[in-house]
């Protein structure tokens, strides 16, 4: 039978309701999850008064695997069970020990690894069968660009606030995937909110996180998928004399996912309907598709060819290949222009 996907959702109702494992090793290259767990075993399983003695955090830096198992296979004093937390384990190279304890661990004994930036060795089988066989093995893996909105609609819910879609999509493309940096900033707009008015607008969101509702990598995403080239170089403009505001390092990638998917759109069976069109780019609902169906519209199939290659060339540029001295003003004017006319 296969085994039930191991989800963050998942790892969370067990632990609420108390249901223990003897391991929880939690990896991969999204440290937001794996902290949220581990604090969250941190700060409930045991009695504030019972963490003195049952209680270990080690870091993998200072420790070998002989020293995680000894510290693993003691017994809790006057408690039912002992945490034991490694963090930075990915620097533990030989496993050989832990895997022997993995095979016969403690029950009284609540093992947390971090395992952050990374994954096992896939060729390290037994070590991961081990794990599996003794309790949870769950990969924190970074959100894709289309998972933000719900992400950040679903963390304001959970906190009795909401938000429109201009203004996810607002901080979405502003802050990024980094769920650390993303949450804090989110807890700031909420300490702003009224009580009587838990909404968060575009207007809040430039005023608590700093992104012009108007001169922002959305507005600018809207103005060349409607061709609207006043718009366009307004925005522009607005960057050039506002650096800080904005440049083309941020926009870059924003613009490249769009045309990326917009060159697959133009291959999808039926690509004058949304439904359609959304199940093919894998979109959250048809709403997202139109602004794909706007594009084919505005650019052909050779066109946007055209424009993803000019955006890799200014990727490159940018970074400083060919080009000894176009500041990154002029190189995000010529790459509007060249995507407009």
């Amino acid at each position: 039978m296969a085994q039930a996907a191991v989800t963050y959702d998942s790892v969370m109702s067990e632990l609420k309701a108390r249901q223990f494992k003897p391991v929880y090793y939690l990896m991969g290259d999204e440290p937001y999850y794996i902290d949220k767990i581990s604090d969250w075993i941190a700060e409930n399983v045991l009695q504030p008064e019972e963490r003195d003695f049952n209680q270990t955090v080690l870091f993998g830096s200072d420790v070998n695997a002989p020293q995680v198992a000894d510290a693993a296979r003691r017994y809790p004093m006057m408690a039912q069970y002992q945490v034991v937390i490694v963090k930075e384990a990915q620097n533990i190279k030989n496993t050989e020990a832990l895997e022997k304890y993995l095979k016969q661990p403690m029950a009284s004994t609540i093992l947390v690894i971090c395992h952050k930036n990374g994954k096992i060795d896939g060729r390290k089988q037994a070590y991961v069968k081990a794990i599996r066989d003794a309790g949870v093995l769950f990969e924190s893996a970074k959100l894709k660009e289309r998972d933000l909105p719900p992400f950040i609609e679903g963390y304001l819910k959970a906190k009795g606030a909401s938000i429109d879609a201009k203004s996810t999509q607002l901080i979405a493309d502003s802050i990024g995937s980094d769920l650390t940096r993303l949450t804090s900033e989110l807890d700031k707009v909420l300490l702003s909110l009224p009580e009587d008015s838990k909404r968060v607008t575009p207007q809040v969101v430039e005023d608590q996180i700093g992104v012009s509702k108007d001169f922002n990598g959305f507005e600018l995403r809207d103005a060349i998928v409607n061709r609207n080239v006043y718009k366009a170089n307004l925005i522009i403009k607005y960057f050039d004399e506002n650096p800080k505001a904005g440049s083309i390092y941020a926009f870059l990638p924003l613009l490249f996912s769009y045309f990326q998917n917009l060159m697959i759109a133009h291959y999808c069976p039926q690509k004058n309907s949304q439904e359609a069109l959304a199940e093919w780019l894998e979109l959250r609902s048809p709403w997202a598709a139109r602004e794909y169906v706007t594009g084919m519209k505005n650019y052909s199939a050779m066109k946007v060819l055209q424009i993803i290659g000019k955006l890799r060339e200014m990727d490159a540029k940018s970074k400083g290949l060919d080009n000894p001295n176009t500041g990154s003003g002029d190189l995000m004017k010529e790459l509007i222009f060249f995507i407009l006319h």
